[in-house]
């Protein structure tokens, strides 16, 4: 038989996309001297400063390592709603600026030479500074002492609970040194404390002041618990999976032995 003639099939030839001149085609080169590149997230090659690196470090130290109670304790803070209540009460008795104060002095002095009344200065006012506060703590003066979350170092404030608990004192631990810096016009602040309030303000001075032995003065599980010891996420999936493994190979000597 001959063989049967291979018929060629019609192709359709697809035409040719014509350019528009008004949008000329312009591909970019993201070579050297080229387009600018698209931005990425580069933050992981960033060479941080060493300050960053060393707060870094130290919070993951202190998620790994045992952090015994005394350092522990500063973790602890007051929530959300609890500081909010605290600072809008010490917000009424900021002490007065520096500006404030030159200008009462001078009032006072202009006063004393006319022979006229000099103004007064505000009888209750938060008060600042280690040392300041610690003999106020000492001599039990202080009605409530608010201690910062984030002093560096920590050694500054780590015995100042402990005196409270000894003498008595109602204290609390906030955050952090920024905000009670804010409060006492200063840049930072490690303990404020209160001596005495207003008539009016009395009554949620006592519930802070019951709020803080509850929480802080009284609670022994804040003496006693260790921090620490958590794990990175590579460690506890190579712990999992070696926990898996053991339950398997102890299922196997089981099954051998019938039981």
């Amino acid at each position: 038989m001959a063989p049967k003639k291979q018929t060629k099939k019609p192709t359709k030839t697809s035409a040719a996309k014509k350019a528009d001149p008004l949008f000329p085609s312009r591909p970019r080169s993201f070579g050297i001297g080229g387009a600018i590149r698209p931005t990425r997230d580069l933050s992981r090659f960033v060479r941080w400063p060493r300050y960053v690196r060393i707060q870094r470090q130290r919070a993951v130290l202190y998620q790994r390592l045992k952090v015994p109670p005394s350092v522990n304790q500063f973790t602890k803070t007051l929530n959300k709603n609890e500081a909010m209540t605290v600072f809008t009460l010490l917000n009424k008795y900021r002490p007065e600026t520096a500006a404030a104060k030159k200008q009462r002095i001078k009032e006072t002095a202009a006063a004393a030479a006319s022979g006229g009344k000099a103004p007064e200065r505000a009888v209750n006012q938060v008060k600042f500074g280690l040392k300041h506060v610690t003999t106020l703590v000492e001599e039990k003066k202080a009605q409530l002492v608010l201690i910062a979350c984030d002093v560096d170092p920590l050694e500054l404030v780590m015995w100042l609970p402990a005196l409270c608990r000894k003498m008595q004192v109602p204290f609390m631990i906030v955050k952090d040194k920024a905000r009670l810096g804010a409060l006492v016009h200063q840049k930072t602040a490690a303990v404020v404390a209160l001596t005495a309030v207003d008539k009016a303000d009395q009554a949620q001075l006592d519930l802070l002041k019951k709020l803080a032995m509850e929480k802080y003065n009284n609670n022994v599980e804040l003496v006693r618990k260790w921090g620490g010891g958590i794990m990175g996420l590579k460690t506890q999936a190579k712990l999992d999976k070696r926990a898996k493994a053991m339950a398997i190979e102890e299922a196997k000597k089981k099954a051998s032995l019938g039981l």
